[in-house]
């Protein structure tokens, strides 16, 4: 009986670290658009996105290391507002993620499943749905974003005639 009661923990610690540690999916299952589902900081409650909040977030992972991230939200007169974060590249393998050369994090991303994905940033941790959008509407949110990352003489012009 004790042999039977120590195979069942062995068991279900297994399966609990699988649990935890999400469902094996190839990496390059990341590459496409993926737009936040819902946000929760520790300690407080979990935000939905989308319609009920008029807020969301939107990643892009290209097959050849592009990436992109933006937050876009309605305004009080029902405009979309995108604000682009950042644009550059990302690296995922193994479970092992880095985006714009940062240091990279084990299990930043891990797969609920093909098209759902959950992670950690600082305090947050964020649900995220692959989804098939159309193309004219990701170039936009892309260009915006590489839009961001204004040219060396733009950026020296801004802070010699802007912030002196």
């Amino acid at each position: 009986m004790k042999k039977v009661m120590m195979i069942v923990a062995v068991a279900l610690m297994s399966a609990m670290q699988v649990f935890a540690q999400g469902v094996k999916i190839d990496d390059k299952e990341l590459v496409g658009t993926w737009v936040m589902e819902s946000m929760q900081w520790e300690g407080e409650k979990k935000t939905m996105c989308g319609k009920a909040t008029g807020y969301t977030q939107f990643k892009y992972y290209g097959a050849n290391g592009e990436y992109a991230c933006a937050e876009l939200a309605l305004s009080k007169d029902g405009k979309v507002v995108v604000m682009p974060h950042e644009y550059g590249t990302y690296t995922f393998k193994d479970g092992w993620y880095s985006e714009m050369g940062r240091e990279k994090i084990k299990n930043a991303i891990v797969w609920v499943d093909k098209t759902t994905t959950k992670g950690t940033w600082k305090n947050r941790h964020d649900i995220w749905k692959k989804k098939n959008l159309p193309e004219k509407m990701v170039r936009y949110i892309l260009d915006c974003c590489k839009a961001k990352n204004a040219p060396a003489d733009i950026q020296q012009m801004i802070k010699q005639n802007m912030f002196k």
